[in-house]
């Protein structure tokens, strides 16, 4: 199965709402952090896409909120490649408060590949091959 990579972050202030928990949202932001991460560390940072000519929007985002998290706590995100499709790709995330690695959230995002412009398109053979090798 998918091997997970792993991000720690801190809380920051501004991640937080006036019950002084972090925002719902903010999990989403912080599925991006493991996904850039991961593709980083992977070869497939943007810079890589874009030279390529590839985008690849989310087109579904869920989350499941186990628990709460608050300004300063340390939060690990994990994040895998799921699956990849002839032109999408599945990240599951899973974040934990730290250091007790207490559940906060899972959730999954899906994007599209595409051009530039948009205009979905398959995975070339050698990406969906990385992709899959991290995997």
């Amino acid at each position: 199965m998918a091997e997970w990579h792993e991000q720690r972050l801190r809380v920051r202030f501004e991640e937080t709402d006036t019950m002084g928990v972090v925002y719902y949202a903010k999990f989403l932001t912080w599925f991006e952090v493991g996904r850039v991460g991961l593709l980083r560390d992977h070869g497939l940072g943007y810079v890589e896409w874009v030279r390529r000519g590839l985008a690849f929007p989310v087109v579904q985002a869920h989350a499941d909120y186990r628990a709460p998290a608050r300004f300063d706590d340390e939060v690990l995100v994990k994040t895998k490649v799921a699956s990849v499709g002839n032109s999408s790709i599945r990240f599951e995330n899973e974040v934990y408060k730290i250091p007790e690695r207490s559940l906060l959230a899972t959730g999954h995002t899906v994007h599209v590949l595409t051009d530039l412009k948009g205009a979905k398109i398959p995975f070339p053979p050698d990406l969906k091959e990385r992709l899959t090798s991290t995997s």
